[in-house]
């Protein structure tokens, strides 16, 4: 059981519950049927969560920022995944380091939720998230659009959409793209851009930041 002082379910009871579930039978229904992201990736229209191409215009330098690591202070991150409804509020950094199980149980949350695959997510993502919900003065849980895609579902929207990378920073658990319901969507992209650290793609028609821990770079799609 994970220490209730290092990991405060709010809602962690259904993580359970979905999470344990026929996987199979779930991922080929999720497979088959039209998908929220999958919708949402063929609108996008300037760039993929990639790497950026050699002289791609729509790409300005943010200004470079050398990633600190966390204090010892403790860091929470409150997360919801759209897709399962699973909700997890932890603590997965306290004296100065982090915490496995709280650590385990955000990758868990952030699998590809259309074949079941759960993937060590960078905790850089995590530091970056957990630094700009203090920078907007949040209140609620990240909407999770997309966090970890397997191999499979990443081919599978390429396949889809031209607009998804073949080699996507989310199959690496890099990336990770999301809403907050009470701060406008400029402001958490101001906010990620403040900090200078990773990618930070714009997609204002369809409601969502992309952020990701590798080069740092901005873009904005539809």
């Amino acid at each position: 059981m994970i220490d209730r002082r290092k990991l405060l379910g709010l809602g962690f009871g259904v993580l359970g519950a979905s999470a344990v579930g026929p996987m199979a039978a779930f991922a080929q229904a999720k497979l088959s049927a039209a998908d929220l992201i999958g919708d949402l990736l063929m609108r996008q229209s300037q760039m993929s969560e990639g790497l950026p191409p050699e002289g791609l215009a729509d790409v300005a330098p943010a200004p470079a920022a050398s990633y600190r690591p966390p204090s010892n202070a403790q860091r929470w991150l409150k997360l919801r995944n759209i897709h399962t409804e699973e909700k997890l509020e932890a603590v997965y950094f306290e004296k100065g380091e982090y915490v496995p199980d709280a650590v385990e149980a955000l990758d868990k949350v952030l699998r590809d939720y259309r074949t079941g695959d759960v993937h060590p997510m960078n905790p850089r993502l995590f530091d970056t998230l957990a630094d700009v919900a203090q920078k907007t003065n949040t209140k609620a849980h990240y909407q999770v659009i997309s966090g970890y895609r397997s191999p499979k579902t990443n081919a599978m929207l390429h396949e889809r959409s031209g607009e998804v990378a073949k080699r996507s920073l989310h199959m690496d658990g890099k990336a990770i793209d999301i809403y907050l319901e009470d701060v406008a969507l400029d402001r958490v992209r101001a906010a990620a851009l403040d900090l200078g650290r990773g990618g930070v793609g714009y997609y204002p028609d369809s409601k969502f930041v992309h952020l990701d821990v590798g080069p740092v770079r901005r873009w904005v799609g539809s």
